[in-house]
């Protein structure tokens, strides 16, 4: 009797023993699985480069607060405006992709930073190097990659090309130099037309600065105290000309005269955040426009026609890469600070990949706009009144 009591005890400690392992290996599960979000730090405050100030008392905060869904949805955006711009390289060098292209990688932090410190209800209109701000006014790399082959499933039709995007409240890429900064202006005075605490932001490079109609506007813009946001997307290269031969000032923040301006890091994504942040402030409560000067940079040439060593030497621009690059910065700012695992960014990195090669496949199998469809979309298609010369032209048929 003793001997099989003592055998159920053996049995019965067994079976507790076996059980409560699986209870042990079910809570590691559970530890293991929720380490993956627990043990992450949720958010974290860093120092950011102090802007250089003109005409104002008081600029931005040195410092800047990331969570970490922030964190890793600022990376995505810019890894996947990155991927986005080497496949648009590609396609070009295949002759897939014709006509004027003019590629955004290295200026991520900037369109990334902008769009964070603005509403999605707010306007932007820029020049002709337009897809990073095509993707964050909600455009799709589908979309846009299928605007740069030519394709009917593109952003524009098909129609605009590389230089021609559009968007809700976003009014282009522009192919005249500078010619964007007045019409932005016009946005403006819109928003303040219909009161409806709305802003534009302007944006422009280096080259264009130096436009007689940018300082035109900037005058009206200052007497009529408008809402907008003024940028010079400075990357050191107007096309093939470095600022210092091309201005003899290159203090672009101070261009303005009597705008305030910032000088801001514009390879900083939290910087210019902040800074657009303090801009758009500024704007909304009533104190007229103020004029933002980005300190950026481009890898590739001014345009696909430019290899962009002619003026500038590898060494330079790998210099910027190693020390400077926006997601690389922001990369290791969240590895260092337990925000995210260099794993969970790699998973971010192959779903990116996928999603551009899925819209690359897109952009060359989609058919191209039909003859008929050439002559809409430029007046409304069914105009109050018969707008003349628009009629002909829609008799057009494809014949192919």
């Amino acid at each position: 009797m003793r001997k099989m009591l003592s055998l159920i005890s053996t049995v019965l400690r067994g079976s507790a023993a076996r059980n409560g392992a699986e209870l042990v290996s079910e809570g590691s599960r559970v530890m293991v699985s929720a380490r993956t979000y627990a043990d992450f730090t949720p958010q974290a405050t860093f120092d950011i480069k102090k802007c250089d100030l003109h005409k104002l008392e008081e600029g931005p905060p040195e410092k800047a607060v990331l969570t970490r869904e922030e964190g890793l949805q600022y990376y995505k955006t810019m890894q996947t405006m990155r991927r986005m711009e080497l496949k648009a390289d590609q396609l070009y060098k295949q002759k897939i992709i014709r006509g004027f292209c003019h590629l955004y990688d290295g200026q991520e932090a900037c369109a990334v930073g902008i769009e964070t410190g603005i509403n999605r209800t707010d306007h932007l209109i820029t020049a002709y190097r337009a897809h990073g701000y095509t993707l964050t006014r909600g455009g799709t790399v589908r979309e846009i990659m299928a605007e740069l082959t030519g394709r009917r499933g593109g952003i524009a039709k098909g129609k605009g090309g590389s230089m021609h995007m559009y968007a809700k409240n976003f009014y282009g890429g522009n192919g005249i130099v500078g010619a964007q900064v007045p019409l932005g202006a016009g946005v403006a005075l819109a928003c303040k037309y219909q009161g409806n605490n709305e802003l534009c932001v302007c944006l422009y490079g280096d080259g264009a600065a130096n436009q007689g109609q940018i300082f035109e506007t900037y005058n009206m813009a200052s007497l009529w105290k408008l809402p907008c946001i003024f940028i010079c997307e400075n990357n050191k290269y107007g096309m093939g000309t470095s600022v210092e031969r091309a201005a003899a000032s290159t203090d672009y923040y101070k261009r303005g005269d009597f705008i305030p301006g910032l000088r801001v890091d514009g390879m900083d994504v939290l910087c210019v955040r902040e800074a657009t942040k303090f801009a758009a402030e500024h704007c909304r409560s009533g104190k007229g426009p103020i004029l933002m000067e980005l300190q950026t940079y481009r890898y590739h040439g001014h345009s696909m026609s430019d290899p962009g060593i002619s003026y500038r030497t590898r060494e330079e621009i790998q210099e910027v890469r190693s020390k400077s690059d926006p997601i690389s910065m922001l990369k290791d700012r969240m590895i260092n600070n337990n925000m995210a695992s260099v794993e969970e960014l790699k998973e971010i990195d192959v779903e990116v990949r996928k999603e551009i090669e899925d819209a690359a496949q897109f952009a060359t199998t989609d058919p191209e706009p039909p003859l008929d469809d050439l002559c809409n979309h430029i007046f409304s298609n069914n105009p109050p009144i018969d707008v003349r010369g628009t009629n002909p032209w829609a008799k057009l048929k494809s014949i192919s």
